[in-house]
């Protein structure tokens, strides 16, 4: 039809179309940020609100504590390792002098009588017995860590059993929740595009159609876009089903509505040409015969074969003679385009009879 506009008119509908997205756009900003905090309805969720709380907080006291033991044994460990270290490295050191002493020492009496031997047996005892404490020390120390260890891991294994429970029970009030937030949305965006779908029917055409326009986008893309997205899954089938409905409902109105058309056009096909002509828009009819089809049925035509002034398929007068000048022009102009005579000033020649020739 934008060929059979005025230039201006063009523009002007170029203009109102432009607001129309622009209204859309902050329709869909708005829907989307009412949409996105739609969840804030919901109190959030924690495993907590579904464990018994003095039995979990008994066995996380339990763990905390045995942690803090593990950490104690595990530093004391380390102190009586370097301890064993120290008087492992004194003793060694004492045995190789005592063996070196002996070794150059001239024995003139036996070694139970002599003083010094008896001195350095009873310090390297001594140092041995040290030796041997501080290894009894890092053994108590490796069992404590060892006792604190396994403790928290009893009582960990405890606490994750309880907790394993409490998000089974966390997962299902989730999906209740997103079911719920999910029903929110529905009730928020369904509305709209029903409201939408009357607006298309009736309000498309009206002298506001540019709000109609944008408000029928904006409800589009809050039902598909923002609202799609949070659909429940469910294995996939509510997805598949609600787009076999959708598709359904669609397919449904398409085929209805050419029903509908063809109807129209059986029945506009069987009334009378002038009749037919006084239905037809004068825009609308410019735009089918720029596109080379008939404006009554619709279907090609060869319009630039001069012989053809009637529709072969449905009979409506595609072209006829300007009475005033006897030019051959189109039957829908209201002006001759010849001589500038109005079609209601003028009289087309019927078929059989000859031009009026002009005075």
């Amino acid at each position: 039809m934008s060929k059979s506009l005025r230039l201006s008119e063009k523009w002007f509908r170029r203009g109102l179309w432009l607001v129309a997205l622009v209204f859309a756009g902050f329709l869909i900003g708005l829907g989307g940020t009412i949409v996105g905090d739609l969840p804030k309805v919901e109190a959030p969720l924690r495993v907590d609100d579904f464990l018994d709380k003095p039995a979990a907080q008994a066995l996380r006291s339990q763990v905390q504590a045995a942690r803090q033991a593990e950490q104690e044994a595990q530093t004391a460990l380390e102190q009586a390792q370097l301890q064993r270290s120290k008087t492992r490295s004194e003793s060694q050191s004492a045995r190789e002098t005592f063996n070196n002493w002996l070794a150059t020492r001239s024995v003139t009496q036996r070694a139970e009588h002599d003083p010094d031997v008896l001195a350095r047996t009873q310090a390297l005892d001594a140092l041995k017995q040290a030796e041997r404490t501080t290894q009894q020390a890092v053994e108590a120390q490796q069992q404590a860590a060892l006792d604190a260890r396994q403790a928290a891991a009893a009582a960990q294994a405890r606490l994750s059993t309880l907790e394993a429970a409490g998000y089974e029970k966390l997962n299902a009030e989730r999906r209740k929740v997103e079911l719920r937030v999910f029903l929110y949305r529905l009730a928020l965006t369904l509305p709209l595009l029903v409201v939408a779908g009357w607006l298309f029917v009736k309000k498309r055409k009206s002298t506001y159609w540019p709000f109609v326009w944008g408000f029928i986008f904006f409800a589009l893309f809050a039902f598909f876009v923002e609202l799609v997205p949070y659909l429940p899954s469910y294995g996939g089938y509510v997805r598949y089903v609600v787009g076999i409905a959708i598709t359904a409902l669609v397919g449904r109105y398409a085929i209805l509505a050419l029903n509908r058309y063809l109807e129209r056009q059986k029945q506009a096909e069987s009334l009378p040409d002038q009749q037919r002509r006084k239905e037809l828009g004068y825009d609308v009819a410019l735009a089918r015969l720029a596109k080379s089809v008939c404006p009554g049925c619709e279907r090609p035509v060869d319009l630039k074969n001069d012989k053809i002034d009637f529709c072969p398929h449905c009979g409506i007068g595609l072209f006829d003679h300007c009475g005033h000048c006897s030019t051959r022009k189109s039957s829908f102009a209201r002006f001759c385009h010849a001589c500038g005579t109005g079609a209601q000033a003028s009289q087309s020649t019927e078929p059989g009879h000859s031009p009026v020739t002009p005075a």
